[in-house]
């Protein structure tokens, strides 16, 4: 079977098998393998859900679904958001692809590694990326400040984060990421991802949905396969402005979401405790998974506020190696990272599962890692490539192409691959002065005004760094001490010789101007919602006919499931 399994394995580009793939290729009956890598909620549904699901399931799937709006209209209910502010898709992965055709003019910037889609869809369409590598001296923590002097060097119009990150699990506290947003107020559009942010459990309250909904250029992304452990049901949804939703909804169709997902939506309004129960026992099990594995030898754990861990492989262990040897072996899928942008064969993300599963995977790695030395890394010399499976296709195209997409092959110069080149002395383009923000980890305060910066350079690939230490077990987020919300700072005198500060570009649909920091509560953003709309219900029907059961365990999406 091993040789099947890679050949699987390098048919996905940068993804994973499915499950039904592996299952099929095995050959044997019942259950495919424990799953420790796709990333989804383990205790949700509950099993009365499933059998209630069970039960109905001929008329689930023999009748149409309502259509899109009805089942928005009843997520917002629960999540209490304005529906003109909600696009729900076939999953985020839908929702990425529209975003990419509708709203990302000609370049995204991008940290990596990450999910695949924000690297390959863009390019697939010709766009340039722009990836802000992650340091692993760092332990992959993304530098707000330093991304927002690469997206100001490169002159990039889209802006991108995952919070928390996939694959490593890097999460941003939420006051840092207004502070990002508001200095990216001249980029075409934000994008931050809270595809994982279910699991996070930094600070009480870590979305930017209501803030996203008062800026003009920002998009959130929110997933609900993950959260609600129900992969196989595409469905997410996006959050924005009545303007950005509402281009994105005009766009899909009128049955885009399947009966299964209406289904589960309706039933959600009944199991609000459950849900929050079992994000807080995922919660519960990732500590106690890290400590189970930072034990191993020379295997070091990356904090994580995911529903996983990202780990690197002692020195000689090589990660298909593993990945293969763990599922025929035994018969556990873990994901090897060697197809990420940004990442190698030496890493695994390994999805949080209840304790027994945990027993079992730490013994299996013992066994593939160890066998019967154990102290010792075992090399697991691979051939070829220390990039594995399905790298070769996107890391073509990133070479080729020097991220600059399919348009562009035969006339960019050939560069490092992976980075898009900086532009060179002399083009003539702009560079804005970058705004400092503060890192996530720090106290933060009001947002420093601009300062000049030198000339663009080009973007050094990153050098070898020497290995971080094993992580020595669970390391709590620190806080930031609550600070006052930013607000524009009077223009100062001229300068000598400044970089001009960043101006919103200027759009003629804003029936306002667009302000540099956060929309006043009387101003309406550029969609036409107020603050004081977003926040209450003054001339805004915020929640559906029916309204939401408060005690039934479903706080609103700044903190949604927090209640158990």
């Amino acid at each position: 079977m091993s040789g099947n399994v890679t050949s699987l394995f390098r048919g996905t580009a940068a993804h994973s098998p499915s499950m039904a793939a592996l299952t099929r290729e095995s050959g044997e009956a019942g259950a495919g393998p424990v799953d420790f890598c796709i990333p989804c909620n383990p205790y949700f549904p509950t099993p009365a859900m499933f059998e209630e699901m069970a039960g109905r399931l001929r008329d689930i799937i023999t009748y149409y679904p309502s259509g899109a709006d009805t089942i928005t209209a009843e997520l917002c209910g629960l999540l209490e958001l304005p529906p003109q502010c909600v696009a729900m898709g076939n999953g985020s992965t839908e929702l990425i692809t529209w975003i990419d055709h509708l709203l990302v003019r000609d370049s995204l910037a991008v940290p990596v590694p990450t999910f695949g889609r924000w690297t390959d869809q863009p390019m697939e369409t010709g766009k340039r990326v722009d990836m802000f590598p992650l340091q692993e001296s760092a332990g992959f923590a993304l530098d707000l400040a330093r991304y927002a002097e690469f997206v100001r060097a490169r002159g990039t119009r889209t802006v991108v984060i995952c919070n928390p990150n996939n694959p490593d699990g890097g999460y941003l506290h939420k006051q840092a990421l207004v502070q990002f947003m508001d200095a990216m107020a001249d980029r075409d559009l934000v994008v931050i991802d809270e595809s994982f942010l279910e699991f996070a459990d930094a600070e009480a309250e870590p979305s930017v949905v209501r803030e996203a909904m008062l800026r003009p250029n920002v998009v959130v992304l929110r997933s609900l396969g993950k959260n609600f452990g129900l992969h196989g049901i595409r469905f997410g949804y996006l959050v924005a402005n009545p303007a950005l939703a509402g281009r994105v909804r005009a766009m899909l169709p009128k049955w885009n979401l399947n009966s299964f997902a209406e289904h589960v939506v309706f039933m959600l309004r009944d199991h609000g405790p459950e849900y929050a129960q079992s994000l807080h026992q995922v919660r519960r099990d990732r500590l106690e998974m890290a400590g189970r594995l930072s034990a191993l030898p020379g295997l070091t754990v990356y904090p994580s506020q995911g529903n996983f861990l990202f780990v690197r492989l002692p020195v000689g262990a090589e990660g298909t190696v593993v990945r293969d040897r763990m599922l025929t072996e035994h018969r556990i899928l873990v994901r090897e990272c060697g197809n990420k942008i940004g990442s190698s064969s030496r890493f695994l993300r390994l999805v949080v599962r209840p304790q027994v599963d945990v027993h079992r995977l730490v013994s299996g790695l013992e066994q593939v890692l160890y066998g019967s030395r154990r102290g010792a890394a075992v090399p697991g010399p691979a051939t070829g490539t220390g990039y594995s499976s399905g790298t070769a296709a996107v890391d073509r195209l990133v070479s080729e192409t020097n991220g600059a997409g399919m348009r562009a092959l035969a006339a960019q110069p050939a560069g490092p691959p992976g980075l898009a080149a900086a532009p060179a002395a002399g083009t003539g383009m702009p560079l804005p002065a970058a705004v400092p923000v503060a890192p996530a980890a720090a106290t933060v305060g009001p947002m420093p005004m601009p300062m000049p910066v030198p000339a663009p350079q080009q973007v050094p690939q990153p050098a070898p760094v020497p290995q971080p230490t094993p992580y020595p077990g669970p390391v709590p987020v620190p806080h930031p001490a609550p600070a006052p919300r930013p607000t524009p700072d009077p223009v100062p005198p001229p300068a000598p010789a400044p970089y001009p500060a960043p101006a919103p570009a200027p759009t003629a649909a804003a029936p306002h101007p667009v302000p540099a920091g956060p929309t006043p509560p009387g101003v309406p953003a550029r969609g036409g919602l107020t603050a004081a709309q977003v926040r209450g219900t003054d001339g805004l029907e915020s929640v559906p006919a029916g309204g939401r059961p408060a005690s039934r365990g479903w706080p609103d999406p700044a903190g949604m499931g927090r209640t158990g």
